[in-house]
């Protein structure tokens, strides 16, 4: 089966992660172009990876023939015309979440996906993480009976700049929408209500964008189950994540914050290594996430994560957004696709 060509477009620090990926670990792909605004970006990363197309205009690998499928990693407000773009030049679509900054915007991006047949893939990583696939395997085999709770904790280990931070759509879009999306993965259940808060605790500059660094999310799911959901930008420790799902049966732990399985030990006592950012933590999902989005392509399959996951995933985001505005619990009408 031949290799599927592919452009990257958008080459910040998850970008050139992909890009990379896909050249040196993604069998089945060929990176054939690589795209970003910023003067100089797309050439030098092009250089280092050995492709051989760049250029800073994305309409550059949507009108190209040759391309048959793009990995779109540009800022979250840009998402929806570039998803559309890409579907209205019949591309394959793999996308970072969030899908898109409104429900309107997702709503006009899944119909436009659909009346170009083309699949969609959204970039909820942590679905392809070993450790939480395991866990999932689990859950469903019975192992901890029925899940009742789940506890999930996503600290970054510093705020990122302020340009980011203004395109991000907020705490809740940007950092818990993967808590959120796992946790619907895990108990195989919707979240029905939200309950969210939250306060700027080391970074004012993150009052000006309505903004605020540390967070938590009470969700409640439609089987019953509950769960609260941590987010923070404070972590100045390392990179953070950890699921806990108790079960009627026992519970289940995922996540560590040892980066290497070594101990130091010495006259101050025991040490170990901690995990530094997420490209290490989810090194292997992400790969593992593009492997699928190729196989899906060349198999003609519906991918595990697709925009209809991602627009479920916006409601309780967006939903939680106006908690923590309103400090009221919001609930959420059963989403229909």
């Amino acid at each position: 089966m031949g290799k599927i060509r592919c452009a990257v477009l958008g080459l910040g620090r998850l970008g050139y992660h992909h890009a990379k990926n896909m050249v040196t670990q993604v069998h089945g792909a060929e990176l054939v172009a690589v795209i970003d605004p910023v003067p100089g970006r797309a050439e030098q990363v092009a250089r280092e990876l050995g492709v051989q197309k760049w250029s800073t205009d994305p309409n550059f690998a949507f009108e190209d023939p040759n391309i048959e499928a793009v990995v779109i990693v540009t800022p979250t407000s840009t998402h929806a015309e570039m998803i559309q773009r890409a579907a209205i030049c019949k591309k394959q679509i793999f996308v970072e979440k969030p899908l898109t900054q409104t429900i309107e915007e997702a709503e006009n991006t899944i119909n436009t996906i659909k009346e170009n047949n083309v699949s969609c893939q959204v970039g909820f990583m942590r679905r392809f993480d070993p450790a939480y696939a395991d866990a999932k395997r689990r859950i469903a085999a019975g192992d901890i009976g029925k899940p009742i709770y789940m506890k999930g904790i996503t600290r970054d280990l510093e705020c990122p700049p302020a340009e980011f931070i203004k395109h991000s759509g907020g705490i809740f879009l940007d950092c818990s929408i993967h808590d959120y999306d796992i946790a619907r993965y895990l108990m195989g259940a919707e979240i029905t209500s939200v309950s969210a808060h939250g306060r700027i605790l080391r970074n004012p500059f993150m009052k000006e964008f309505n903004d605020v660094d540390q967070a938590l999310t009470y969700v409640e799911f439609d089987s019953g189950a509950a769960g609260d959901i941590e987010a923070s930008r404070n972590a100045l420790y390392g990179h953070d994540i950890r699921t806990e799902i108790v079960g009627t049966e026992g519970s289940l732990f995922i996540g560590t914050l040892r980066n290497q399985h070594v101990t130091f030990l010495n006259t101050t006592g025991a040490t170990h290594e901690i995990v530094p950012d997420f490209q290490t933590r989810f090194k292997d999902a992400y790969v593992l996430e593009l492997v699928h989005f190729i196989d899906c392509v060349q198999n003609n399959v519906k991918p595990a994560v697709t925009e209809v996951d991602a627009k479920i995933n916006m409601e309780v985001a967006l939903a939680a957004t106006q908690s923590f505005i309103t400090g009221n619990p919001v609930r959420i009408e059963k989403i229909h696709a």
